[in-house]
């Protein structure tokens, strides 16, 4: 678990100094907060492991006796520090038969949840039960059996994420004496990177909340800007917490212990380094507020559907390409959605269900267009959907029925009409068309404000509506004589027919006629 000095000289000399290094180094305070226990009794803080003196490497290599080197060093290795303190506090690595079976017990736990998924959507419904209760009741069972597959996963997931940071931390160590040996040899040509002068007191902070959650009822914590670089998975420990913001650090991954935080009603996980999120976060069941804008995320986990008690979601600045497909259908008292600056190409239908919504910012994307039923959002009041620039090029018909729509943005698109249905929209007093192509309304009407627009869209919906009416009228009018005139043909040729038989009725031929002269 400890760098091996044969292999990595400069980083174990570095760790074994940690913990020496002025009054408290920054990385101690890293290994203290993982190691603090707030279950019960006092916290104790754990001490990392302190290796023998290297007079040797000392002698062949003077500068790392200045202080300034080895401040700039333990920074550089802080990741390592924080990986290896994690270790220390989870164990050993598993071996390769712990991990197989594992991974064999995860496949049949999937393999068990998809057969009972399955025998769930093909059992019939009773003939007392009302369909729409008998889709929620499925639903409902969906979700139990979705969660007791996810506990019985929890060990092995564990398993396969330990194995994984130790595989990680082997990486680790090799780019870290790669770092320090350019740090050295900086060094020698008198260059010295000074360290931050903050960081002893944002650490030392983090411990003493940690000490706090273990003996008061803390809801509120504030650790945003403070250079982070891992969140201490006893945060997970602290049940009463309301409000976690953890902002502006430099956190790559967030713990799955986040799940423990049940009470909690917002979480600011935003302007930092994360990847991914962990699929626990689904468990936060009183989450209203989620940002996690500015961070490298590719892809939500489906979990967060089941944050739904969820008012405001901020997934902008990112790296999205999709939502998951069924966060209409859950997220059922979202209010606020925001996901500029993305790569999102389209919206899952389900977004049409977000019956609750006010405001939704999709601009600098690359939607291709809206969902159909798009209309259906009618409590919409501020839409931005600016700078999808090539891709958007129109907007469906539904588009009249956001009645409540107050604010909407179309600029720096490919669109060429506003739909038919466009005068409709009574309450709107924000609109920006800048940037298109339009040929409907014409410019001179766009430039005269949305006043405009809505007038000139609106005469021509009246006229729209006056023409389908007026092509409907001739149409039943003619049907009706058409009708008119085919029983008229059918009666007369029927009764045409009765008379000439009756005028002409049929005799034998008279044989006498046949004969030849």
């Amino acid at each position: 678990m400890d760098p091996n000095p044969s292999n990595f000289p400069i980083l174990s000399y570095v760790m074994d100094r940690l913990s020496t290094v002025g009054s408290k180094s920054p990385v101690d305070d890293i290994s203290d907060l993982e190691s603090i226990q707030i279950d019960d009794g006092q916290p104790q803080l754990i001490k990392p492991h302190q290796s023998s003196s290297s007079s040797a490497l000392l002698h062949q290599m003077p500068h790392l006796s200045d202080p300034k080197v080895i401040a700039a060093m333990t920074r550089a290795v802080s990741d390592v520090a924080q990986t290896r303190s994690v270790l220390h506090a989870l164990g050993d690595r598993p071996d390769h038969e712990a991990v197989d079976a594992a991974k064999a017990k995860l496949a049949h736990i999937e393999s068990a949840l998809s057969k009972k998924l399955e025998d769930l959507v093909l059992s019939p419904r009773p003939s007392d039960v009302d369909r729409f209760q008998w889709r929620a009741h499925l639903a409902e069972r969906e979700q139990e059996c979705r969660d007791a597959a996810e506990k019985e996963k929890r060990d092995c997931k564990a398993i396969l994420q330990l194995d994984e940071l130790h595989a990680s931390y082997e990486k680790l160590l090799k780019d870290a004496e790669d770092r320090l040996t350019k740090i050295y040899r900086s060094a020698e040509d008198g260059i010295v990177e000074e360290p931050p002068p903050v960081t002893d007191q944002v650490h030392e902070e983090v411990v003493g909340i940690l000490q706090q959650a273990s003996g008061t009822a803390l809801d509120r914590i504030n650790l945003s800007g403070r250079r982070l670089r891992c969140l201490p998975e006893a945060f997970g420990r602290i049940t009463g917490l309301l409000h976690l913001d953890v902002s502006n650090n430099e956190l790559q991954v967030i713990p799955d212990t986040i799940s423990g935080l049940e009470k909690l009603q917002e979480l600011n996980l935003s302007s930092n380094l994360l990847e991914t999120l962990p699929d626990t976060i689904g468990l936060l069941q009183n989450l209203k507020v989620l940002n996690v804008s500015g961070n490298k995320l590719a892809a939500l986990p489906d979990s967060i559907c089941h944050c739904r008690s969820l008012v405001e979601l901020d997934v902008s600045f990112n790296n999205l390409t999709y939502l998951p497909t069924n966060i209409g259908y859950e997220l059922v008292n979202l209010q606020k959605l925001s996901m500029q600056l993305n790569k999102i190409r389209s919206l899952p239908t389900s977004v049409c269900e977000l019956r609750s919504l006010r405001s939704l910012d999709a601009h600098f994307n690359e939607l291709r267009g809206l969902p159909l039923a798009f209309g259906r959002l009618a409590n919409l009041q501020s839409l931005n959907l600016a700078s999808n620039f090539t891709d958007l090029t129109e907007l469906p018909d539904t588009f009249g029925d956001l009645t409540n729509l107050k604010e909407l943005d179309l600029s720096n698109n490919q669109i060429h009409a506003l739909p038919d249905t466009f005068g409709r929209l009574d309450n709107l007093t924000k609109l920006n068309l800048d940037g298109n192509p339009l040929v409907l309304p014409p410019p001179d009407v766009v430039q005269q404000g949305v006043d405009a627009v809505k007038l000139f869209m609106a005469k021509r919906w009246l006229e729209i509506l006056v023409e389908e009416e007026r092509k409907s009228m001739l149409q039943v009018q003619e049907e009706a004589e058409t009708g008119w005139l085919t029983r008229s043909t059918s009666w007369l040729t029927r009764s045409l027919s009765g008379v000439s038989g009756y005028l002409s009725p049929r005799s034998p031929r008279d044989p006498i006629l046949d004969q030849q002269l």
